[in-house]
């Protein structure tokens, strides 16, 4: 299956660490040569690099790993086709726009007997693949349930596209990461977690690539920086893994909303 990558700092910050520790995952330590895709947010605007090419071997993904980027939001994805061609158009993360903001998805996991769901809706598929289909059939429900303008309060919104991300996981594996470039949602289906950097900073080493990095020089007492990935990139640090129905809110690297299923459960 692919991998996710994604960001969300309370400062303009680069990712090419975690950047780098991913792309080798891309041919070199994992599978998923089939492309990759990064999104970058600055304000309401966005930039988008995208290779259906390894990234390992990309040299798109070299100017990435080589190009301190700074953003707040970013959302990354490598991928290891189980549907759809390998192509342009079916690299992640794919992006839509509602209320005047970017939205920005990428999927890891693989669905069955979805065409019928999601068959309709105002945002339509480019490509053929079934993450690109759910993407465009949460837009068309959000559409719908809220209308054509942005709710004064965004929570219920990321509330409701977890209801619908439940939906969608009763077709197969659904891990997610969604964002408006405000706001960062991860949503597990069974292999998700996340890290949350801040004062004091310290060493990180990437388990992909000898790579190390000492946060306590990049980085000021008051930055929050939170990573997300599908698999922990170092292995010196304690990330912290969600549970099956777990999903997560970020904003300025801070948890939001932290939904466990099993504490529902319980």
């Amino acid at each position: 299956m692919c991998e996710l990558l994604a960001m969300s700092a309370n400062v303009p910050t680069d990712i090419v660490f975690s950047f780098t520790g991913l792309a080798e995952r891309g041919g070199v330590t994992g599978p998923h040569v089939d492309g990759w895709g990064i999104t970058f947010y600055e304000g309401k605007g966005s930039r988008t690099f995208k290779d259906a090419s390894p990234s390992s071997q990309s040299h798109v993904a070299s100017l990435i790993k080589s190009y301190p980027i700074k953003s707040e939001v970013v959302v990354s994805h490598i991928r290891q086709a189980n549907r759809g061609e390998v192509s342009l158009e079916n690299t992640h993360p794919f992006t839509r726009e509602l209320w005047g903001r970017y939205w920005t998805y990428a999927h890891n996991g693989q669905l069955s007997d979805y065409e019928q769901k999601f068959q309709s809706g105002r945002f339509q598929a480019v490509g053929d693949t079934d993450s690109e289909q759910a993407f465009c059939w949460i837009m068309s429900r959000l559409a719908e349930r809220f209308g054509e303008s942005e709710p004064d309060d965004i929570l219920p919104v990321f509330e409701y596209v977890a209801q619908l991300a439940e939906e969608i996981r009763t077709l197969g594996v659904f891990n997610m990461i969604l964002s408006d470039g405000r706001y960062l949602m991860s949503y597990c289906s069974n292999n998700l977690c996340y890290i949350t950097r801040r004062a004091p900073f310290g060493r990180a080493q990437l388990i992909d690539t000898d790579v190390v990095i000492d946060f306590d020089t990049q980085t000021t007492p008051k930055d929050v920086v939170t990573v997300i990935a599908t698999r922990p990139l170092t292995g010196n640090e304690n990330w912290q893994l969600l549970a099956p129905g777990d999903w997560k809110l970020f904003r300025l690297g801070e948890l939001v909303i932290d939904f466990r299923a099993q504490a529902q459960l319980g």
